[in-house]
């Protein structure tokens, strides 16, 4: 969850969440190593005693600033590359849960077992309790277990949604008649947030999720008794 002046990523509590944020570490590095190198070789340029003639001659520096940032390119394009790969990996999936966007809600459907489904609305301002996150607090919860792949489908009903959680390293367009597909595995129990991040409407910003990561054990129960109210209703 994003707090006050936060700065930098929400933690990140999954392989691809936690990859992402080194890779975007260690590109403002490389970028604030080169941005300092520039700007000291521009005040060597201008403060010194004696003028640079060979600046716009000598062929071996024109070898070296054409050389040095194709090696630099090179450089950021490898973790870039295996950052992508680790994206659209897709594990074997032990549950799947469906994400469908309304206007302006979300509906889970968990379909491994039995077909189970349940609308996912926010809380209105005057209905919070205390401690509870405005804007953020839903009715219900998605709940999943941790150590476990998951796989997550999103699909709209309507118009274009995105199905985001910053923490998990996911944001799957949900996009009408089509089936979006990804896959995550929560390395520690919890409860986390997102929002719809696509424009879809006047009531856009009152889209959130929050998704509760438990232990395999309560994931069992808690769905079982989730089957037993959809029978019994």
């Amino acid at each position: 969850m994003s707090y006050w002046c936060q700065m930098y990523f929400q933690n990140g509590v999954t392989f691809t969440s936690m990859r992402v944020q080194w890779a975007f570490g260690m590109y403002c590095v490389v970028l604030m190593l080169i941005f300092v190198f520039v700007m000291l070789s521009v005040f060597l340029c201008c403060s010194g005693s004696h003028q640079f003639i060979y600046m716009n001659t000598d062929h071996n520096l024109e070898r070296i600033w054409g050389t040095v940032p194709l090696l630099i390119l090179v450089f950021l394009s490898w973790p870039s590359m295996g950052l992508l790969y680790v994206l659209s990996e897709l594990e074997t999936p032990l549950v799947t849960v469906k994400c469908i966007g309304h206007q302006w809600y979300w509906e889970y459907e968990y379909t491994d077992f039995v077909v189970v489904s349940y609308n996912s609305y926010m809380v209105p301002e005057d209905e919070l309790k205390l401690g509870e996150p405005r804007l953020l607090t839903v009715d219900k919860s998605m709940v999943l277990p941790f150590s476990v792949w998951c796989r997550i489908l999103t699909t709209s009903f309507d118009v274009v949604h995105s199905w985001t959680v910053p923490a998990f390293g996911v944001k799957s367009d949900a996009v009408p008649g089509r089936l979006s597909e990804s896959s995550v595995k929560v390395e520690m129990p919890g409860v986390f947030w997102g929002q719809c991040s696509e424009i879809c409407g006047a009531l856009h910003s009152f889209m959130p999720i929050r998704v509760e990561v438990v232990s395999a054990e309560l994931f069992s129960k808690w769905l079982w008794i989730l089957q037993s109210s959809v029978w019994e209703g």
